[in-house]
């Protein structure tokens, strides 16, 4: 399977709001720079605190912002089961995704904020080495080292073209020589410019794909089959691969649209030589937060969200969230498992959430 698709077109934002503090960084610069390239118009702002900013979600996802990232969002935070350490380049994305998780992640209206300290940023990643329960203490997955998520409120591929953050940061780990992984999951395909990087092997790239029946849900991204090409691409290029099912959905025809998806992926990575692949399984949840703001969002959309349908469940947090009733979770796992079982025997499945 050779990587010969169309690109996605690059996003590209109307309005970059950039403040006094994050034009003094030279990654800021740059940012407006770019973003200027591009067409987009860019307002320099008098002081620090945003302003401007829409009160409309077609304005805000075409917004972005940067700034600087404050002490406390620097602070690098536990994130099972994913890894041990999550850390942020940006927050929000610009797909328009109808299951989309930041809706009950992120306060406000739904702009693009970009760090402009991205040094500072990464000055806090060092001193966690060796710390943390996810990988570094876990026998089970030890040989990932300690391991940092660069992709929990952001896609960060998909606004490279105009941070370059995340070829930053994977300069930052190739040259760090410890047992260390930098993990992101992506939607997007613009992976050309990553595959010369020296990654040195400590960046894994995780592909979030799903079940040809939801592409519909899933506005603004590309399509999974370039997803796919994107990953092989990388994975020829060297760097560790995985693959990010979510959310799984309960769709008529499941059971075969998530095997054809395996065997999908299983086709991209042939002939590879060590992607190290690796499989995180997350089935669709929401909260009554969340399902508020997405119905706002993309009203008429056909993405289930009925609470009588789900289970309610309290998270460690105290905070509901409804998931699918234990026996179709149940099904779901097995399935999914046996399918990646035959059509990738050499993936490691790391949890079924």
């Amino acid at each position: 399977m050779e990587a010969t698709y169309r690109p996605h077109p690059l996003w590209r934002p109307k309005r970059v709001l950039i403040t006094p503090a994050a034009l003094s960084w030279p990654q800021g610069a740059a940012m407006a720079e770019r973003a200027a390239a591009l067409g987009a118009e860019v307002v320099q702002l008098k002081a620090d605190r945003l302003s401007g900013l829409p009160d409309n979600y077609r304005d805000s996802k075409t917004t972005m912002a940067v700034v600087v990232a404050s002490p406390s969002r620097r602070r690098p935070q536990p994130i099972p089961p994913s890894a041990d350490w999550r850390f942020d380049l940006a927050e929000g994305c610009p797909a328009h995704c109808s299951y989309c998780y930041l809706a009950g992640s992120l306060a406000g209206p739904p702009i693009i904020r970009a760090y402009a300290n991205l040094p500072e940023i990464l000055a806090t990643l060092p001193p966690l080495l060796g710390e943390g329960q996810v990988t570094s203490r876990n026998a089970a997955r030890a040989g990932e080292g300690t391991t940092y998520e660069g992709s929990c409120y952001t896609d960060p591929l998909g606004i490279e073209h105009i941070t370059g953050s995340l070829a930053e940061t994977i300069r930052f780990f190739g040259a760090w020589d410890a047992a260390v992984q930098l993990r992101f999951t992506t939607k997007y395909d613009t992976i050309g410019p990553l595959l010369a990087l020296p990654h040195n092997r400590r960046t894994r790239i995780r592909f979030s794909i799903n079940a040809r029946g939801t592409a519909r849900f899933e506005g603004g991204a590309p399509r999974v089959a370039n997803r796919l090409a994107a990953m092989r691409q990388a994975a020829l290029a060297g760097f560790r691969i995985g693959l990010t099912v979510a959310p799984i959905l309960n769709l008529p025809d499941w059971r075969e649209a998530y095997d054809l998806l395996l065997a999908d992926c299983a086709a991209a990575l042939a002939g590879v030589p060590d992607p190290d692949l690796t499989v995180e399984l997350i089935t669709h949840r929401f909260t009554e937060g969340s399902q508020k703001v997405l119905e706002g969002w993309y009203p008429g959309s056909e993405l289930e969200m009925d609470p009588t349908q789900r289970t309610r469940k309290l998270t460690k947090f105290g905070s509901a969230k409804y998931v699918f009733p234990k026996p179709l979770m149940t099904e779901l796992r097995a399935s999914l498992e046996a399918s990646v079982s035959r059509h990738l025997p050499d993936a490691r499945v790391l949890y079924f959430t």
